[in-house]
């Protein structure tokens, strides 16, 4: 029997537009059958946040005040033309409108197919965060070495 298929997907970026790259591809590749690995760090671990928006959590003042600006998931910048962050806004607007699936509904889709969702220790250390501070289907905080042990034999992607 072949090996399934594999892509493993860092989200290194807090962007909205990424973010909806991110998981159009993530679910998009389990729905076919792809093992899915989804790494989030630094200001990708924004999208996987259990607080959905601005939320001062972390270990110090700090830690509090970083995570407090990033704003949380439903702060998500567009990374160009976000006009004080109205453009998410009309983003998703658009996206119903022209039914195509919204950020929210790709990322349902991601956790449904079963992706595999990371969180990555070291971000996870700097900003003071803790397991318990992210959604439920963090499968494990982990480091770069044991990622790329997940994705040996697969495709990479940095988003």
């Amino acid at each position: 029997m072949a090996n399934k298929k594999k892509i493993s997907i860092v989200l290194f970026s807090g962007d909205f537009d990424k973010a909806i790259a991110a998981f159009t591809i993530a679910s998009g590749a389990a729905a076919v059958n792809y093992e899915v690995n989804l790494f989030f760090t630094f200001w990708g671990l924004n999208t996987i946040k259990k607080e959905k928006g601005r939320s001062a959590i972390g270990r110090g003042f700090l830690a509090r005040t970083f995570n407090f600006l990033m704003g949380g998931f439903k702060n998500l910048p567009l990374s160009r033309l976000n006009f004080g962050g109205i453009s998410p806004k009309l983003m998703t607007g658009l996206m119903k409108k022209r039914n195509v699936a919204t950020l929210n509904e790709l990322l349902e889709a991601a956790i449904q197919l079963k992706a595999n969702f990371y969180a990555c220790e070291m971000s996870m250390n700097i900003l003071g965060l803790k397991k318990e501070d992210f959604i439920p289907e963090i499968k494990e905080v982990l480091g770069v070495a044991k990622f790329l042990n997940l994705s040996e034999e697969g495709e990479i992607l940095f988003i």
